[in-house]
């Protein structure tokens, strides 16, 4: 029984299993259509599938249907000089497809506000996408800025608005590097005084995890608890812990005392040691929870029930798993604005606060630099007074007037 396409496979997309393994994906119209003269090309979309239903969907499956029901395809190029050209411009740039510099799910969410800033309606009934580049000033950008921080409902998105100008900002500067002859050098949406401060993930604690996992335990869905477990202690980000992270990652061989750990946004490879030098276990909840799992498939967290029609354990889609974390979290009667992400924050906070040095956390959790070791450590109460405490010693030592 051939298999099924997943949801949302676009139209007129075929795939091919290369030699090496990966899959390649190809847009070709109907042989009727090439026949009857259907402008559309066949062309090979890389192995990309985010990247090649993009195409498809918003580019070669558009043209196509204009061209079956009308006659003509869309033009492939926007008339040039338009903001709306100069975003095509910006999505056909490598440093737009460069995963390395903007992951999968960023560039979904730049598309989503690039898509917001062109169908913004202006007074005179035109959108923002139409404008010539020649005729958006710094003026105009700041006048967009206060127009998008507000939904049709009067409630705020700033965060949403300041992510649309600079991103606008981005798409200007590398519209201009490609296309310099038509883009403005003044780039309006540059120098904009945006007065967002990004709301504070708020660190996990660890009785939160303890009664996050018992609620995942409850609700017959360990892997949510596991993978709970691997971003507090083990300090892995969501994606790396669903899509990535195997069984051969944990107590590899060749490596019976180590897990390996890698840090997908960072490139930073972490064998984390499970046993202290006298064979102490370090991570005894983490360890004793691994070694009594079921082994589904090689990766260590994946859904907890059989998939109905491939039967099969099915890793987890981010959306729904965000949903049931959720819903657990509710079980739990944890805070609401407690995220996923919160738990690694949480665990790079419980080293601070036992005066773990900034090079042994960035052992630990990957980290390049001091500043980002900083932004998930949080300042706590505990950690002021053991600051407190040192400085007292360090003055009583000294006979200063603490003595």
């Amino acid at each position: 029984m051939p298999r099924r396409k997943p949801h949302g496979w676009p139209k007129l997309m075929t795939s091919k299993r290369l030699k090496g393994g990966a899959a390649a994906y190809f847009f070709s119209v109907p042989t009727w259509a090439k026949k009857a003269g259907c402008p559309v090309q066949p062309e090979a979309l890389g192995t990309d599938y985010g990247i090649a239903k993009q195409r498809c969907d918003e580019i070669l499956n558009p043209q196509y249907d204009a061209w079956r029901t009308r006659g003509e395809a869309v033009p492939r190029r926007l008339p040039p000089g338009t903001f709306d050209w100069m975003v095509e411009v910006y999505k056909s740039a490598p440093q737009f497809f460069d995963k390395e510099m903007i992951s999968d799910k960023t560039r979904k969410s730049y598309d989503s506000v690039l898509r917001l800033v062109s169908q913004h309606k202006l007074k005179d009934g035109r959108k923002f996408g139409q404008l010539s580049l020649s005729s958006i000033v710094p003026g105009a950008a700041d006048r967009l800025y206060a127009k998008l921080k507000l939904r049709p409902d009067g409630t705020m998105r700033v965060r949403t608005a300041v992510l649309a100008m600079r991103v606008c900002q981005q798409a200007w500067a590398v519209a201009f590097r490609n296309e310099s002859k038509i883009v403005p050098e003044l780039n309006p949406f540059a120098a904009m005084k945006l007065p967002y401060k990004a709301v504070a993930t708020r660190p996990v604690t660890h009785a939160e995890l303890i009664c996050f996992v018992k609620a995942a335990d409850d609700a017959g869905e360990t892997s949510i608890g596991t993978a709970a477990m691997i971003a507090f202690y083990w300090l892995q980000r969501q994606t790396d812990i669903l899509m990535r992270l195997s069984w051969g990652h944990y107590r590899p061989a060749g490596k019976p005392d180590m897990a390996s750990i890698f840090h997908h946004k960072t490139g930073e490879p972490v064998d984390l040691p499970l046993f202290d030098e006298d064979g102490t276990v370090l991570w005894p909840e983490m360890m004793e929870r691994l070694d009594a799992a079921p082994r589904h498939g090689s990766l260590i967290v994946t859904r907890d029930t059989l998939d109905r029609r491939r039967k099969i354990h099915l890793p987890w889609k981010e959306d729904y798993f965000r949903h049931r974390v959720a819903d657990i979290r509710k079980a739990a009667g944890i805070d609401p604005a407690v995220k996923f992400m919160g738990l690694r924050h949480g665990g790079n906070t419980e080293g601070g606060d036992a005066g773990l040095t900034d090079a042994q956390l960035r052992a630990l959790s990957g980290h390049k630099t001091s500043s980002m070791t900083h932004l998930y450590t949080k300042e706590t109460l505990a950690q002021r007074r053991e600051g407190a405490r040192k400085r007292l010693q360090k003055r009583t030592k000294r006979g200063t007037l603490s003595e």
